[in-house]
């Protein structure tokens, strides 16, 4: 049974290469491309962890079903029974904190529109009177379409041009459903550790698109620039806006500086064909690597049983 432990030993740490790889290739692609690599590859990742739980956890019941006896199977692979239960556990644990973070997304959402239901506006727009710096896309809920949510203090603080580059940097967000990436990313991480790194990554580049929507609806790189530090900053001052994230998401969210300095520069291109195709083939294979490991290990496990049924039969 070296051979099916060495199994999962590989379906458990290749997510931590494929992460790696994942952030790479989203450092070199424009901001929409890597938000979709990103949210691919963490949703995929996060399949090839449950089914190497899975296919771990099973072999005990489809021993059961070859009618083999379990202690004819301990004979071979003691450690069988402990793997499956810690496999089961995990498995527990993680349904667990998917319903967990579930909950809190659709609470967060359900306060977020009761707040929002202070304010006035037409169209997309709320805006919520009151001394608090904030601004943030709210995704619908129970039937209520996206709304951009911003305070008369975040109004304040900007100046003309620069609420122009606020509101569509959220509309960006709505209108692209940054929300649902985020929230598939959110809920992948709780699978596995690895992917937490995913998370973290997908929050800048998602950040990243909206700015670039922003930037390209105002025609000035440098006032979208200047629009988003001067919300951050106003922001951070009220300590409000700067705890934004999933699922409200917000242009004084991620790193600020890093988004600053990328506005300054031209607009980022997709890097040339070569360089592409191979971090999407490196990617791929990555991915590929961790659903044919788990599938092998389904696999193994069940010609295992097949094979102690069989002996036991001859027997």
């Amino acid at each position: 049974m070296t051979f099916v432990l060495v199994l999962v030993v590989s379906a458990l740490a290749l997510p931590w290469a494929g992460t790696l790889l994942a952030r790479r290739l989203a450092g070199v692609l424009p901001p929409r491309e890597a938000c979709w690599a990103l949210t691919g590859a963490s949703v995929l990742l996060a399949g090839g962890t449950v089914a190497a739980l899975v296919g771990l956890f099973h072999a005990p019941f489809l021993a059961s079903l070859e009618q083999v006896p379990l202690p004819r199977v301990l004979e071979v692979w003691p450690a069988l029974v402990p793997l499956a239960c810690a496999a089961g556990v995990v498995m527990l644990v993680q349904l667990v904190l998917l319903l967990r973070r579930w909950v809190r997304h659709r609470a967060l959402l359900k306060d977020a529109w009761q707040a929002a239901g202070e304010g006035t506006g037409d169209g997309d727009l709320l805006v919520v009177p009151g001394t608090g710096v904030d601004a943030f896309a709210l995704p619908g809920h129970r039937g209520r379409s996206g709304r951009i949510v911003v305070t008369s203090g975040m109004l304040r603080a900007l100046k003309a041009n620069e609420r122009e580059v606020l509101l569509a940097h959220e509309r960006a967000h709505l209108t692209g459903r940054h929300h649902l990436l985020s929230a598939l990313v959110e809920l992948a991480s709780v699978v596995h550790p690895a992917l937490l790194g995913l998370r973290d990554a997908l929050t800048l580049h998602l950040e990243r698109w909206a700015d670039e929507a922003a930037a390209a609806a105002v025609g000035d790189r440098r006032v979208a620039a200047a629009a988003i530090a001067r919300a951050a900053l106003a922001g951070a001052s009220h300590d409000r806006a700067s705890r934004r994230g999933y699922p409200l998401l917000s242009a004084t969210s991620g790193p600020v500086p890093q988004r600053v300095e990328a506005l300054l520069l031209p607009e980022p291109e997709a890097p040339r064909g070569s360089l592409r195709r191979a971090g999407v083939i490196a990617l791929a294979a990555m991915v590929a690597a961790a659903a044919l490991t788990a599938v092998s290990l389904a696999y193994g496990l069940h010609e295992y049983v097949e094979f102690a049924a069989v002996a036991v039969r001859g027997g």
